[in-house]
């Protein structure tokens, strides 16, 4: 058995927004093995989890990783 918190590991707090960390940041989304694909698959994988107790996990990760 386990328990499924949805919260956030670490408090998130901007203050100065930088665009330029931001571009590099954001690069890290394309590509097939980079975030966006990574969370197209697991909100793909949700359509088949036999178990119903984690299609919510894995809906939570893949719209998390695709934010």
């Amino acid at each position: 058995m386990w328990n499924y918190e949805k919260r956030l590991q670490y408090p998130v707090n901007i203050k100065n927004p930088n665009a330029k960390a931001a571009m590099i940041i954001i690069t890290q989304f394309g590509g097939p093995d980079g975030e966006l694909a990574a969370s197209m698959r697991y909100l793909s994988q949700r359509y088949t989890m036999p178990y119903k107790e984690v299609i919510g996990v894995l809906t939570d990760i893949g719209i998390s990783v695709s934010k």
